[in-house]
């Protein structure tokens, strides 16, 4: 049966009081005198969605929620390692923190992609959080924790961005308009676009516009909230909504043993942000899509919204063709995949 407003309300308080470390207060739990110091280094710079919409909003609630014990300093890509290296660096040691996509930009984590969305999944923050974390049925959550515990990694903190998109010279109507088009697509992103028949083209992140603009490629993938900040409205003449992936995720990681050594009370304080700072960056991106299709609207672009029999076919389309790629990759995918599928059968979406 198809999950109501009131039942998502339910399982937020369920999660809002069963997140890890709710401990019972010891004689000597509370503030540490000592103030721990991080150093974070994302996978990308001030100009990226994720910056001031999903990981300074996360790093102010921590520095409030530890009282000041906690402080973070933020530099971006490129200031202590390359963007692409920032996940293995942050596993290693070199840097305390990351925020990015661990199946996108770096790092061996295939239980990534249960995290960053699985293609046509889930179709808002809402229903993600419910499928990860808010219903005990599934806690797909918990199988990306424990990827990431195995790569001296804690899970600390998530972000919707919204839709994850084609955009495009071309329309598309329909997943046949896909043929044979050149699209810039990474990982996640390549697999879906194979699988409408294109040919995804690998590319860093800069070289985007240079290539649509020369018509190297056809068009690219990427989150829709980060489009205008890309300039992409002067390059591209199409939106695609709702996108091959709906609901876009971006994480935020911390070494593991640099976790272990805050105590009890900080650890539980951090844990207790995770939740709230989920909706309220993932509300925050929101508004950045709007802003962003309104930008290409205004540059002559156009949002072409497929229709529900569509999005229906796309859909059963990747779960044939993708989703068995993805459980492919690892034991934990594997069992992640069939809980979006029970998730998604769930909510009358299968």
């Amino acid at each position: 049966m198809k999950k109501n407003v009131i039942g998502w309300i339910t399982m937020l308080s369920i999660i809002a009081i069963s997140l890890p470390g709710m401990v019972m207060a010891g004689a000597d739990y509370g503030p540490p005198k000592k103030v721990t110091k991080w150093v974070f280094q994302p996978c990308f710079d001030s100009s990226d969605a994720g910056w001031g919409s999903g990981l300074v909003p996360w790093i102010k609630a921590v520095e409030e929620a530890t009282q000041g014990t906690v402080k973070i300093q933020l530099e971006p890509a490129g200031a202590i390692t390359a963007g692409s290296e920032a996940f293995g660096a942050t596993a290693a040691g070199m840097i305390d923190g990351y925020a990015g996509w661990a199946t996108v930009y770096g790092g061996d984590m295939p239980e990534g992609m249960l995290a960053f969305g699985m293609a046509m999944g889930a179709q808002n923050y809402q229903d993600a959080w419910v499928a990860m974390w808010g219903d005990p049925k599934y806690r797909i959550g918990d199988i990306v924790q424990k990827a990431a515990h195995d790569r001296n990694l804690h899970w600390a903190g998530w972000s919707c961005q919204g839709p994850n998109a084609a955009f495009t010279t071309f329309p598309v109507h329909k997943m046949e308009d896909f043929k044979g088009k050149k699209m810039r697509a990474g990982a996640p992103q390549a697999l879906f676009h194979e699988a409408m028949g294109g040919a995804p083209v690998s590319m860093n992140a800069g070289d985007i516009y240079t290539a649509i603009k020369l018509g190297t490629v056809d068009g690219t993938y990427w989150d829709t909230g980060g489009i205008d900040d890309m300039a992409f409205q002067e390059i591209v003449k199409y939106a695609i909504m709702p996108g091959w992936c709906p609901a876009q995720h971006q994480e935020i990681y911390i070494n593991l043993d640099r976790w272990n050594e805050l105590t009890q009370w900080q650890r539980d304080r951090i844990d207790d942000i995770f939740m709230p700072t989920y909706f309220e960056t993932s509300r925050l991106h929101a508004q950045g899509v709007k802003h962003a299709l309104d930008v290409l609207k205004k540059a002559g672009g156009e949002v072409i919204t497929l229709p529900a029999e569509e999005v229906k076919r796309i859909r059963e389309k990747v779960i044939s063709d993708v989703w068995p790629k993805v459980a492919a990759k690892s034991e934990g995918c594997a069992k992640g995949v069939e809980l979006w599928k029970e998730f998604l059968t769930d909510m009358d979406q299968m």
